[in-house]
């Protein structure tokens, strides 16, 4: 298999991370849908990232079809429940937790818009929406050690993916004085070898590594 993506995209480490806790092999293939040179589109008509390509030829697009195909790939560590109503929660917590990045992605680009384009209610309405999220992940967080049963899940992966982004991306963004569960679960995630390893950084030559229309 071939991993199309970046390594600052959240929802690019988010299938990083369900490779190795799965343990499944794969090639990491850094494309940016930024860079003019990009053969992204090639894989995935909609020129988003990331794009597995399977060993067949044929490829996978969007981070939530992705997983949800690597988890059934493999029994290792399974990381979706099977029981319909687990699942349901599990899919719940990615789907709140792709929610705040998508208001965190749009903060960055709409940053890099000329000044007098850029329009500070439209920021402070996702930032809203970010407070909003946190507020609810701390809730159905409670004081558990994982976001749903006990051991790791999907659920962790998306919401360590999303808490992660905030610290890399949206800086002033205090969310660790507000949110103490949270940082105690991001904490503990980071001793996970499969989340050192995929701290976002920047890699040099690759130009805007990730944009809203860009990633999912």
């Amino acid at each position: 298999m071939k991993l199309i993506a970046t390594p600052a995209s959240p929802f690019c480490r988010k299938v990083r991370i369900v490779l190795a806790e799965k343990r499944l092999d794969y090639e990491f293939v850094i494309d940016s849908p930024g860079n003019p040179a990009s053969h992204v589109s090639d894989f995935n008509p909609l020129g988003k990232i990331p794009v597995l390509v399977l060993d067949d030829g044929s490829t996978l697009f969007d981070s939530r079809v992705i997983v949800d195909y690597l988890d059934a790939a493999s029994p290792v560590s399974r990381l979706i429940p099977d029981d319909p109503r687990q699942r349901l929660r599990v899919k719940h917590w990615e789907a709140l937790a792709d929610g705040l990045l998508d208001a965190a992605v749009e903060i960055v680009v709409h940053l890099r818009r000329p000044l007098p384009l850029q329009s500070a209610d439209w920021m402070l309405d996702q930032r809203r929406s970010i407070e909003r999220a946190l507020n609810v992940m701390t809730t159905m967080l409670g004081e558990r050690d994982y976001c749903h049963g006990n051991s790791l899940s999907l659920a962790d992966i998306a919401t360590g993916c999303a808490l992660g982004c905030l610290d890399f991306r949206i800086t002033d963004l205090d969310w660790r004085s507000h949110h103490p569960s949270l940082v105690a679960l991001a904490a503990r995630l980071a001793q996970r070898p499969s989340f050192a390893a995929t701290v976002p950084r920047l890699v040099e030559g690759v130009s805007i590594d990730y944009v809203a229309p860009a990633t999912r």
